[in-house]
């Protein structure tokens, strides 16, 4: 019987963190939503995964990015036809091997990438800001472990230690 109760305790307990993963995914999306605001009319969000994308992994394969996009090639293809109309990517020939095409961001799509991740930061530290001390780390912790769970590098901070106000 006991084997029941602690099944049970465990689903309670995994209900209790899907629950408050969708809930705290409903905010980070109302966030990057309001972040990308300002430049929606340049760019999709998935166009904008892209970027940010081609930001953390410099110059990339379209077969590699569809890949960590998670998306077939043809689609990949046309996001990145639109991003290179919009001139926010180029894409070269690779000098090595003929038959790759490489992207890389231009400096207005590194503009707009760290553009929308600060907005997208300024916003996140507002909320942290209101969470105690043991909240935060909490929170470090939890996030940390889904992101590697979830396979998601992490971010680049552009402050090294502490808050930006500190």
């Amino acid at each position: 019987m006991g084997s029941r109760a602690s099944d049970r305790a465990n689903a309670e307990d995994l209900g209790a963190v899907v629950s408050a993963v969708l809930t705290g995914s409903r905010l980070l999306v109302a966030i990057t939503a309001r972040s990308l605001a300002a430049v929606q009319d340049r760019v999709t969000l998935p166009q904008f995964r892209m970027l940010v994308v081609l930001s953390a992994h410099g110059e990339t394969k379209l077969v590699t990015m569809a890949d960590l996009l998670n998306v077939n090639s043809s689609t990949a293809m046309r996001m990145a036809d639109r991003l290179v109309n919009a001139g926010l990517i180029v894409r070269e020939v690779n000098p090595h091997n003929r038959r790759e095409v490489l992207m890389r961001l231009t400096s207005e799509g590194r503009r707009i990438v760290d553009e929308v991740t600060g907005r997208r930061r300024e916003e996140i530290a507002a909320i942290v800001s209101r969470m105690t001390p043991e909240q935060c780390q909490a929170l470090i912790s939890a996030m940390t472990a889904f992101n590697q769970a979830g396979g998601e590098p992490p971010a680049n901070l552009p402050y090294p230690l502490g808050w930006p106000d500190q």
